[in-house]
Protein backbone atom coordinates (compact mmCIF):
# COMPACT_ATOMS: atom_id res chain seq x y z
CA UNK A 1 0.00 0.00 0.00
CA UNK A 2 1.51 3.83 -0.85
CA UNK A 3 1.04 6.83 1.07
CA UNK A 4 -2.29 8.41 2.42
CA UNK A 5 -3.88 11.48 2.40
CA UNK A 6 -6.23 13.17 4.13
CA UNK A 7 -7.87 16.41 1.91
CA UNK A 8 -10.31 18.94 3.50
CA UNK A 9 -13.33 20.12 1.90
CA UNK A 10 -13.75 23.84 1.13
CA UNK A 11 -16.88 26.10 1.29
CA UNK A 12 -19.71 24.64 -1.15
CA UNK A 13 -19.35 21.08 0.53
CA UNK A 14 -21.72 22.33 3.85
CA UNK A 15 -25.13 20.86 4.51
CA UNK A 16 -27.79 20.97 7.21
CA UNK A 17 -27.02 18.14 9.35
CA UNK A 18 -23.90 17.83 9.11
CA UNK A 19 -21.55 16.51 11.92
CA UNK A 20 -24.15 15.68 13.85
CA UNK A 21 -24.07 11.69 13.76
CA UNK A 22 -20.64 11.40 14.64
CA UNK A 23 -21.14 14.11 17.45
CA UNK A 24 -23.74 12.10 18.76
CA UNK A 25 -21.94 8.81 19.07
CA UNK A 26 -17.92 9.42 19.58
CA UNK A 27 -17.00 11.93 22.36
CA UNK A 28 -14.28 13.23 20.57
CA UNK A 29 -16.09 14.57 17.32
CA UNK A 30 -18.75 16.30 20.27
CA UNK A 31 -15.43 17.71 21.78
CA UNK A 32 -14.72 19.70 19.10
CA UNK A 33 -18.20 21.42 18.79
CA UNK A 34 -17.93 22.01 22.64
CA UNK A 35 -14.91 24.22 21.88
CA UNK A 36 -15.90 25.91 19.06
CA UNK A 37 -18.94 26.87 20.83
CA UNK A 38 -16.67 28.39 23.62
CA UNK A 39 -14.34 29.78 21.16
CA UNK A 40 -17.07 32.01 19.30
CA UNK A 41 -19.32 32.51 21.78
CA UNK A 42 -22.48 30.96 20.30
CA UNK A 43 -23.71 27.68 19.38
CA UNK A 44 -22.15 26.90 16.06
CA UNK A 45 -23.21 22.98 16.95
CA UNK A 46 -26.74 24.11 16.66
CA UNK A 47 -25.97 25.89 13.27
CA UNK A 48 -24.19 23.25 12.27
CA UNK A 49 -26.75 20.48 13.15
CA UNK A 50 -30.14 22.36 13.36
CA UNK A 51 -29.31 25.75 10.81
CA UNK A 52 -31.41 26.10 7.69
CA UNK A 53 -29.40 25.97 4.09
CA UNK A 54 -29.34 29.61 3.79
CA UNK A 55 -28.13 30.40 6.82
CA UNK A 56 -25.08 27.93 6.40
CA UNK A 57 -24.48 29.78 3.09
CA UNK A 58 -23.61 32.79 4.36
CA UNK A 59 -19.56 32.39 4.06
CA UNK A 60 -19.20 34.23 7.43
CA UNK A 61 -20.81 30.84 8.71
CA UNK A 62 -19.82 28.16 6.11
CA UNK A 63 -16.45 28.78 7.09
CA UNK A 64 -16.08 27.99 10.97
CA UNK A 65 -19.43 24.79 10.18
CA UNK A 66 -17.21 23.27 7.89
CA UNK A 67 -13.82 23.74 9.48
CA UNK A 68 -15.52 22.50 12.86
CA UNK A 69 -17.00 19.41 11.29
CA UNK A 70 -13.78 18.61 9.32
CA UNK A 71 -11.84 18.76 12.17
CA UNK A 72 -14.35 16.46 14.38
CA UNK A 73 -14.20 13.85 11.85
CA UNK A 74 -10.10 13.72 11.64
CA UNK A 75 -10.20 13.41 15.40
CA UNK A 76 -12.62 10.24 15.35
CA UNK A 77 -10.28 8.82 12.17
CA UNK A 78 -7.68 9.43 14.69
CA UNK A 79 -9.35 7.33 17.87
CA UNK A 80 -9.76 4.81 15.14
CA UNK A 81 -5.97 4.67 14.45
CA UNK A 82 -5.80 6.23 11.45
CA UNK A 83 -3.45 9.07 10.66
CA UNK A 84 -1.93 10.60 6.96
CA UNK A 85 1.29 10.76 5.36
CA UNK A 86 0.10 13.85 4.27
CA UNK A 87 -2.15 16.68 3.95
CA UNK A 88 -3.82 19.32 1.71
CA UNK A 89 -7.17 21.08 2.15
CA UNK A 90 -8.86 23.44 -0.98
CA UNK A 91 -9.00 27.23 0.15
CA UNK A 92 -10.79 26.89 3.48
CA UNK A 93 -9.60 23.46 4.01
CA UNK A 94 -6.22 24.16 4.29
CA UNK A 95 -7.12 25.20 7.76
CA UNK A 96 -8.63 22.13 8.47
CA UNK A 97 -5.25 20.77 7.27
CA UNK A 98 -3.11 22.49 9.54
CA UNK A 99 -5.65 22.05 12.31
CA UNK A 100 -5.44 17.96 11.59
CA UNK A 101 -1.11 18.50 10.84
CA UNK A 102 -0.96 20.18 14.53
CA UNK A 103 0.36 23.26 13.13
CA UNK A 104 -2.35 25.56 14.25
CA UNK A 105 -4.74 25.09 17.58
CA UNK A 106 -8.37 24.32 16.78
CA UNK A 107 -9.65 26.87 18.84
CA UNK A 108 -7.73 29.84 17.19
CA UNK A 109 -8.53 28.29 13.92
CA UNK A 110 -11.80 28.70 14.19
CA UNK A 111 -11.84 32.49 15.41
CA UNK A 112 -9.95 32.91 12.32
CA UNK A 113 -12.01 31.46 9.46
CA UNK A 114 -14.81 33.22 11.11
CA UNK A 115 -13.11 36.86 10.39
CA UNK A 116 -11.82 35.45 6.90
CA UNK A 117 -15.03 34.71 6.03
CA UNK A 118 -16.40 38.32 7.51
CA UNK A 119 -13.65 39.87 6.16
CA UNK A 120 -14.14 38.15 2.43
CA UNK A 121 -17.74 39.28 2.45
CA UNK A 122 -16.77 42.89 2.85
CA UNK A 123 -14.19 43.09 0.88
CA UNK A 124 -16.25 43.59 -1.95
CA UNK A 125 -19.38 45.49 -2.47
CA UNK A 126 -22.43 42.97 -3.50
CA UNK A 127 -23.27 42.90 -7.02
CA UNK A 128 -19.57 44.32 -7.87
CA UNK A 129 -17.76 40.69 -8.16
CA UNK A 130 -18.96 37.30 -9.78
CA UNK A 131 -18.11 33.56 -9.93
CA UNK A 132 -18.32 31.35 -12.36
CA UNK A 133 -17.68 28.22 -13.43
CA UNK A 134 -16.41 26.55 -16.77
CA UNK A 135 -15.85 22.81 -17.45
CA UNK A 136 -14.75 20.96 -20.64
CA UNK A 137 -12.22 23.59 -21.59
CA UNK A 138 -8.30 23.07 -20.22
CA UNK A 139 -7.51 25.50 -17.83
CA UNK A 140 -5.10 27.39 -20.76
CA UNK A 141 -8.36 27.64 -22.92
CA UNK A 142 -10.26 29.11 -19.81
CA UNK A 143 -7.35 31.41 -19.13
CA UNK A 144 -7.20 32.73 -22.27
CA UNK A 145 -10.86 33.43 -22.41
CA UNK A 146 -10.49 35.80 -19.12
CA UNK A 147 -7.66 37.61 -20.61
CA UNK A 148 -9.89 38.82 -23.83
CA UNK A 149 -12.96 39.32 -21.27
CA UNK A 150 -11.36 41.48 -18.61
CA UNK A 151 -11.57 44.72 -21.13
CA UNK A 152 -9.43 46.24 -17.88
CA UNK A 153 -11.45 44.72 -14.95
CA UNK A 154 -10.22 41.70 -13.09
CA UNK A 155 -10.73 38.07 -14.28
CA UNK A 156 -8.94 35.11 -13.90
CA UNK A 157 -8.65 31.49 -12.71
CA UNK A 158 -9.69 31.53 -9.21
CA UNK A 159 -9.89 27.25 -8.71
CA UNK A 160 -7.83 25.18 -10.94
CA UNK A 161 -9.85 22.19 -9.52
CA UNK A 162 -9.46 19.40 -12.64
CA UNK A 163 -8.16 19.07 -16.10
CA UNK A 164 -12.00 19.69 -17.07
CA UNK A 165 -12.99 22.37 -14.82
CA UNK A 166 -12.00 25.74 -13.75
CA UNK A 167 -13.85 28.54 -11.63
CA UNK A 168 -13.22 31.68 -12.63
CA UNK A 169 -13.26 35.30 -10.51
CA UNK A 170 -13.58 39.00 -10.98
CA UNK A 171 -15.46 41.76 -11.79
CA UNK A 172 -19.39 40.87 -12.37
CA UNK A 173 -19.21 42.22 -15.50
CA UNK A 174 -16.00 40.73 -17.18
CA UNK A 175 -16.81 37.35 -15.64
CA UNK A 176 -19.87 37.28 -17.55
CA UNK A 177 -18.29 38.38 -20.40
CA UNK A 178 -15.78 35.40 -19.95
CA UNK A 179 -18.74 32.79 -19.55
CA UNK A 180 -20.54 34.04 -22.98
CA UNK A 181 -16.59 33.44 -24.65
CA UNK A 182 -15.67 30.11 -23.06
CA UNK A 183 -19.54 28.96 -24.31
CA UNK A 184 -18.45 29.86 -27.93
CA UNK A 185 -15.30 28.13 -27.33
CA UNK A 186 -17.47 25.30 -26.45
CA UNK A 187 -18.08 24.57 -22.87
CA UNK A 188 -19.63 21.73 -21.77
CA UNK A 189 -21.40 23.95 -19.08
CA UNK A 190 -19.98 28.15 -18.17
CA UNK A 191 -22.51 29.45 -15.40
CA UNK A 192 -22.40 32.13 -13.07
CA UNK A 193 -22.23 30.81 -9.19
CA UNK A 194 -24.36 31.65 -6.31
CA UNK A 195 -21.57 33.23 -4.58
CA UNK A 196 -21.37 36.47 -1.97
CA UNK A 197 -17.79 37.59 -3.32
CA UNK A 198 -15.25 37.32 -5.83
CA UNK A 199 -12.70 34.52 -3.86
CA UNK A 200 -9.14 33.93 -4.76
CA UNK A 201 -8.95 37.23 -7.31
CA UNK A 202 -6.83 39.94 -6.86
CA UNK A 203 -10.62 41.87 -5.32
CA UNK A 204 -9.74 40.21 -2.55
CA UNK A 205 -7.04 42.10 -1.29
CA UNK A 206 -8.50 44.64 1.49
CA UNK A 207 -9.63 40.66 2.87
CA UNK A 208 -6.01 39.57 3.01
CA UNK A 209 -4.81 42.68 3.90
CA UNK A 210 -7.01 42.18 6.82
CA UNK A 211 -6.53 38.54 7.54
CA UNK A 212 -2.39 38.58 7.75
CA UNK A 213 -2.83 41.02 10.78
CA UNK A 214 -5.07 38.54 12.35
CA UNK A 215 -2.33 35.64 11.21
CA UNK A 216 0.77 37.39 12.34
CA UNK A 217 -0.81 37.38 15.71
CA UNK A 218 -1.59 33.60 15.98
CA UNK A 219 1.28 31.10 17.24
CA UNK A 220 1.96 28.61 14.12
CA UNK A 221 3.97 25.48 15.13
CA UNK A 222 6.07 23.04 12.90
CA UNK A 223 3.80 20.26 10.82
CA UNK A 224 3.48 16.67 12.00
CA UNK A 225 3.47 15.93 8.60
CA UNK A 226 4.05 17.73 5.30
CA UNK A 227 0.86 19.71 3.71
CA UNK A 228 0.90 20.87 0.29
CA UNK A 229 -0.56 24.16 0.22
CA UNK A 230 -3.03 25.71 -2.36
CA UNK A 231 -1.12 28.65 -3.26
CA UNK A 232 2.33 26.82 -4.55
CA UNK A 233 1.60 22.80 -4.83
CA UNK A 234 4.30 22.17 -2.79
CA UNK A 235 5.13 20.85 0.43
CA UNK A 236 5.68 22.66 3.21
CA UNK A 237 6.36 21.81 6.97
CA UNK A 238 7.19 24.72 9.41
CA UNK A 239 4.54 26.91 10.87
CA UNK A 240 5.82 30.17 8.84
CA UNK A 241 5.35 28.36 6.03
CA UNK A 242 2.26 27.58 6.64
CA UNK A 243 0.68 30.93 8.09
CA UNK A 244 2.29 32.72 4.99
CA UNK A 245 0.71 30.90 2.55
CA UNK A 246 -2.79 31.29 4.15
CA UNK A 247 -1.97 35.60 3.44
CA UNK A 248 -0.95 34.80 -0.29
CA UNK A 249 -4.22 32.20 -0.64
CA UNK A 250 -6.68 34.38 0.09
CA UNK A 251 -6.17 36.51 -3.99
CA UNK A 252 -3.98 33.66 -5.39
CA UNK A 253 -5.87 30.80 -7.48
CA UNK A 254 -6.39 27.28 -5.81
CA UNK A 255 -3.81 24.91 -7.74
CA UNK A 256 -6.35 21.62 -6.58
CA UNK A 257 -5.21 19.89 -9.64
CA UNK A 258 -1.61 20.17 -8.87
CA UNK A 259 -2.00 19.62 -5.06
CA UNK A 260 -3.10 16.35 -5.72
CA UNK A 261 -0.41 15.93 -8.87
CA UNK A 262 2.68 16.78 -6.05
CA UNK A 263 0.77 14.42 -3.32
CA UNK A 264 0.57 11.33 -6.25
CA UNK A 265 4.53 12.44 -7.39
CA UNK A 266 5.05 11.90 -3.29
CA UNK A 267 3.60 8.00 -3.59
CA UNK A 268 -0.02 9.03 -2.35
CA UNK A 269 -2.35 6.71 -3.86
CA UNK A 270 -5.17 6.29 -1.13
CA UNK A 271 -6.79 9.95 -0.90
CA UNK A 272 -9.74 10.26 2.11
CA UNK A 273 -11.94 13.76 1.82
CA UNK A 274 -12.46 14.06 5.87
CA UNK A 275 -15.50 16.66 6.27
CA UNK A 276 -19.27 17.00 4.89
CA UNK A 277 -19.88 16.24 0.86
CA UNK A 278 -17.65 14.47 -1.93
CA UNK A 279 -16.50 17.54 -3.73
CA UNK A 280 -12.79 16.43 -3.94
CA UNK A 281 -13.48 13.21 -4.02
CA UNK A 282 -15.46 13.89 -7.07
CA UNK A 283 -12.59 15.79 -8.11
CA UNK A 284 -9.97 13.29 -7.75
CA UNK A 285 -11.89 11.07 -10.12
CA UNK A 286 -11.47 13.50 -12.94
CA UNK A 287 -7.49 14.33 -11.93
CA UNK A 288 -6.43 10.33 -11.65
CA UNK A 289 -8.73 7.93 -11.84
CA UNK A 290 -5.99 5.02 -10.53
CA UNK A 291 -6.03 6.51 -6.93
CA UNK A 292 -8.21 5.04 -4.53
CA UNK A 293 -10.45 8.48 -3.61
CA UNK A 294 -12.49 7.66 -0.30
CA UNK A 295 -14.49 10.21 2.38
CA UNK A 296 -15.54 10.23 5.67
CA UNK A 297 -18.81 12.38 6.74
CA UNK A 298 -20.92 10.23 8.51
CA UNK A 299 -21.55 6.60 10.79
CA UNK A 300 -21.61 4.90 7.00
CA UNK A 301 -18.96 6.37 5.19
CA UNK A 302 -16.56 5.61 8.21
CA UNK A 303 -17.16 2.13 8.15
CA UNK A 304 -16.83 2.02 4.35
CA UNK A 305 -13.31 4.22 4.70
CA UNK A 306 -12.10 2.23 7.57
CA UNK A 307 -13.01 -1.42 5.98
CA UNK A 308 -11.09 -0.40 2.40
CA UNK A 309 -7.89 0.88 4.27
CA UNK A 310 -7.78 -2.46 6.27
CA UNK A 311 -8.38 -4.71 2.95
CA UNK A 312 -5.58 -2.50 1.18
CA UNK A 313 -3.09 -3.17 3.76
CA UNK A 314 -3.92 -6.59 4.42
CA UNK A 315 -3.33 -7.23 0.60
CA UNK A 316 -0.06 -5.15 0.52
CA UNK A 317 1.15 -6.92 3.96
Amino acid sequence: MGKVAFVFPGQASQYPGMGKELAEKYPSARAVFDEADKALGFSLSKMCFEGTEDELKLTTNTQPCILTVSVAVQRVLADKGLTPDFVAGHSLGEYSALVAAGALKFSDAVQIVRKRGTYMQEAVPAGVGAMAAILGLSPAVVADACKRAAEGEICAPANLNSPDQTVISGHAGAVKRAVEIASQLGAKRAVILAVSAPFHSALMQPAQDRLAADLKNTAFSHLKMPLVTNVDADTISTGEEAREALIRQVSMPVRWEESVRTLIDEGVNTFVEVGPGKVLTGLLRQIERSVAALNVEDEKSLATTLDKIAAAKSDAA
